[in-house]
């Protein structure tokens, strides 16, 4: 049995397939589309970054390494009016901490010392005896302005420190 409808070409609800132009070739020149160059860029932002990651660290580095080597002078004074204070003072030195503590002295002291290393600071306190009075502490570094503190009474401390 032959069904009437089988002679066509094509199986029966299909359509015959279009026929589509051939596109022109691509002008002398011109990039093949098989290739891509988005890798390409994206390595060489990436070889930008990194090397101004690397140079910005090495700029960094050798100013740590500069300040570390520089030397700094730090004064510590203790003014007022006060007999039989206690006086205490710490500094980094060559990184390491260095304290020091006085006792029983008269008002005015001055401390001066000299340091090296990328951490300089240290504290100053001066803590007044039982008979009271007033002093002032004052810690300069090199030529920045001084950072100062006051204390008044009996058993009173005056401290300086962040520097």
């Amino acid at each position: 049995m032959s069904r009437p409808d089988d002679s066509s070409p094509e199986p029966r609800g299909w359509a015959p397939r279009p026929q589509y132009p051939t596109p022109p070739p691509p002008p002398p020149g011109t990039p093949s589309r098989g290739r891509r160059r988005w890798p390409w860029v994206l390595l060489g932002l990436l070889i930008l970054l990194l090397g101004g990651c690397t140079a910005l660290f090495a700029v960094f580095a050798h100013q740590v390494s500069e300040e570390a080597g520089r030397p700094a002078k730090i004064t510590y004074a203790a003014t007022g009016k006060a007999t039989g204070v206690t006086i205490s003072y710490s500094s980094w030195r060559d990184g390491n901490v260095s304290t020091s503590q006085v006792g029983g002295q008269n008002l005015p002291w001055t401390k001066v010392i000299t340091t090296k290393g990328f951490v300089k600071g240290g504290s100053l306190i001066v803590t007044l005896g039982a008979d009271g009075g007033a002093a002032t502490c004052s810690v300069t570094v090199d030529d920045a302005p001084p950072i100062t503190a006051s204390a008044m009474g009996p058993f009173a401390s005056a401290v300086c420190n962040g520097f």
